[in-house]
């Protein structure tokens, strides 16, 4: 019997054809058609959540919008559809009708006792269309194809649509599928317009994402990568600026992903993104002009330097208030780092991750932060071994002046805040979960890992070159929240963090991973240090490091 069965099986999968609409990676890794089936659903990492075989469309157990997001897509409701095509299972395909109807039923765009306020906002309409339009590949329905056309005409809406942004994008690829699924040219051309306008605007020339968080270039680039391969079974061609904004997303991935393989967790992502299959540009330094610098000794080796630099337009989209922030990779390690994204829900904690305050970067005390401030990058010399930035803004109020100089070999990272006389300047340095501070006196702290690896973060006033002492360590403190970093979404875990007195003048930060001794002198405002590997110079000179 069993036998007989797993016949069966095979041979009315043969019978089933499997459509372009139904394949590929859009579809979630769970829940499985299995957990469907018992009506168990798991999205965004949270535990799985019993619906039953009469959906309640109004479920919202974490009060989490990812979750409901994902809940609404129906994508779950396509992962059965696909399974149906590959296997031939005849009651996956009847669960996914059942599920498709019930929610076309209980959720009309009126309202009702049953509708969810989430079902009809743009993104969730978005990604709910591919999947309708997959499953009307094997059910030829009225519900189904009045609930498409609904669909595209929320999707072709104007005032729902969100240009120069990846919601935009999955809303012309909503659209030019059921464009090229029932003919209607209006749908498709309208989408192939709006889609080119979208890519150039979301991607500029040099290929760096606009939105501000690099880990959405790996979704806006796989993305993209589906739109265009609908616009060619469809028998369209790929408008030139797509193809090519697609192409240089390439080089800008690349760049935001440190030695040890896991993107740097720039504005909205996390530290537990890691890109696979992107080519390695020949350059080891990169400025892009929307306001990222990043740099490298080599490409490859995992126990290679690495940091980034934020400046440019204001806060939007993704982003995150940490212009002139840094982070720093030296010796295999991440040593500072930017405390990551924690999820999309409006609580302090959230609150706080977006603030400058979880940054590398600088404040003018007693001034008043102006957020959404641009922020230029004013100078750059970029050698072999050792590469200066200098950075402006006024986000307090008046100029607000960082350089930033990095020496490789010898690992170095020299940080040299500025202000106008008669202001205070402070700042604030996050150090890697996993480091643990051994001393903080004279000017000096300390910290390690467990296998006994130690950094040193020194301070100094310039250009008198006196130690600048009375720094405070917190680690894990929760009114206000200071001291945490986020790895992975949803999760919220103790590390150092170094906040500086207020200084007047200017103010000189200098991190030696590798020791916890780095000898550091000054004369005529030239600055010497040893490191774990060899002693490094450096001038200090007004608002310049070189």
């Amino acid at each position: 019997l069993a036998c007989g069965a797993t016949s069966g099986t095979a041979r009315a999968a043969e019978t089933v054809k499997r459509t372009a609409e139904c394949q590929g990676d859009w579809l979630p890794a769970t829940p499985t058609s299995a957990d469907i089936m018992a009506g168990k659903v798991e999205f965004v990492g949270l535990p799985p959540v019993k619906v039953g075989k009469d959906v309640n469309w109004r479920t919202d157990p974490y009060r989490n919008r990812s979750w409901s997001m994902v809940f609404h897509s129906l994508r779950w409701m396509g992962r059965l559809v696909a399974d149906y095509e590959t296997t031939g299972e005849k009651s996956y395909l009847a669960r996914a009708t059942e599920i498709a109807k019930d929610w076309v039923a209980d959720n009309p765009r009126s309202g009702g006792p049953k509708a969810s306020p989430y079902a009809w906002q743009e993104h969730p309409i978005a990604l709910r269309a591919p999947a309708l339009t997959c499953l009307s590949r094997h059910v030829n329905e009225s519900w189904l194809s009045k609930s498409l056309a609904e669909h595209a005409k929320m999707l072709a809406d104007p005032a729902l649509y969100e240009k120069g942004h990846n919601h935009g994008m999955d809303q012309d690829i909503a659209l030019f599928g059921i464009g090229c699924r029932f003919k209607n040219t209006t749908w498709s051309n309208l989408a192939l317009r709006r889609l080119t306008m979208t890519v150039k605007l979301d991607i500029d020339s040099q290929g760096a994402l606009r939105e501000q968080a690099p880990r959405y270039a790996i979704y806006v680039y796989d993305r993209l990568k589906l739109a265009m391969e609908r616009i060619e079974e469809c028998g369209r061609k790929v408008p030139g600026e797509i193809r090519s904004r697609w192409e240089s997303l390439e080089g800008f991935i690349s760049h935001s992903t440190q030695p040890n393989g896991f993107m740097v967790p720039i504005g909205d992502g996390g530290a537990d993104v890691q890109p696979s299959g992107y080519a390695h540009p020949k350059k080891t330094v990169r400025v892009f002009g929307n306001g990222y610098v990043y740099g490298r000794t080599a490409w490859g080796k995992p126990e290679s330097a690495f940091y980034s630099i934020r400046f440019g337009p204001g806060l939007k989209f993704h982003g995150h208030e940490d212009h002139l922030g840094v982070t720093y990779y030296a010796q295999g390690r991440d040593v500072l780092v930017d405390v990551g994204f924690d999820s999309y829900e409006n609580t302090p904690y959230r609150r706080w991750t977006i603030s400058p305050e979880a940054h590398n970067t600088s404040a003018v005390v007693g001034a008043r932060f102006r957020p959404r401030t641009a922020s230029a990058l004013s100078k750059s010399s970029i050698g072999q071994d050792r590469q200066g930035y200098r950075l402006t803004d006024r986000a307090y109020g008046v100029p607000r002046t960082r350089s930033v100089l990095v020496n490789h070999g010898d690992d170095v990272m020299a940080v040299l805040d500025t202000v106008p006389r008669g202001s205070r300047v402070s700042n604030v340095w996050h150090f890697a979960r996993g480091l643990s501070l051994v001393s903080n006196s004279g000017g000096q702290v300390v910290v390690k890992d467990k296998s006994g690896w130690k950094a040193t973060l020194v301070q100094l006033s310039m250009p008198s070159c006196k130690p600048v002492g009375g720094q405070r360590v917190v680690s894990g403190q929760r009114n206000p929240f200071q001291g945490w970093v986020s790895p992975t979404y949803l999760d919220r875990q103790a590390a150092p963090a170094v906040l500086s007195p207020a200084t007047e003048g200017a103010l000189l930060t200098v991190v030696v991973p590798g020791t916890a001794a780095p000898e550091v002198s000054c004369s005529g405002g030239r600055v010497r240090l040893q490191t774990s590997e060899g002693q490094v110079s450096f001038k200090a000179s007004g608002v310049n490091l070189s």
